[in-house]
């Protein structure tokens, strides 16, 4: 008889427990593209990666006057002058590898920066809409790769709604 009691406990505290989860999901990357803000966004990038590509143009230049300057007075330079001048010139040629290497880790991050504020208003309208409908969990679709996912539980319409966002075709 315990054993009788203590299954049914165990089945009806299991299918309680179940029924108080509501899993919804959410396309957080193309709500971002809908947003208007997107636009400054995007022309702050084309301005921070035209201010980088002006800063490489100007020490590459600098590299290419130091080797012409170099090449054509090369004869005229004692040993300590002509290992100094190449010291420079390597040292140069290192700075330009090392931008070109790290370029593209200061546009994320520039875009990172960017962006933030507006990932904040998305979640602030996503926490309105999990507080309406009474959603237990999100998942980001957009970020795991969800291999299937009900679009009844899709709140990405409503947080698109509650920011005021026309959807572009």
């Amino acid at each position: 008889m315990k054993n009788i009691i203590l299954v049914l406990v165990i089945l009806i505290t299991g299918t309680s427990l179940q029924a108080q989860t509501k899993v919804g999901t959410i396309d957080a990357d193309f709500i971002l593209q809908q947003m208007p803000e997107m636009v400054k966004v995007e022309e702050g990038m084309k301005t921070y990666n035209t201010e980088l590509q002006e800063n490489l143009q100007s020490t590459v230049k600098q590299y290419e006057e130091l080797i012409a300057a170099y090449q054509t007075n090369a004869d005229t330079f004692n040993e300590e002058e002509k290992q100094s001048k190449e010291d420079e010139i390597i040292t140069l040629e290192n700075e330009i590898k090392n931008f070109r290497q790290k370029a593209s880790v200061l546009m994320q991050m520039r875009n990172n920066e960017l962006t933030q504020p507006l990932y904040l208003k998305i979640d602030e309208a996503m926490k309105a809409i999990i507080t309406e409908q009474a959603y237990t969990q999100i998942l980001n679709t957009s970020a795991n790769g969800l291999a299937y996912a009900d679009e009844k539980y899709d709140i990405t319409d409503a947080v698109i709604k509650k920011l005021g966002i026309t959807v572009k075709e």
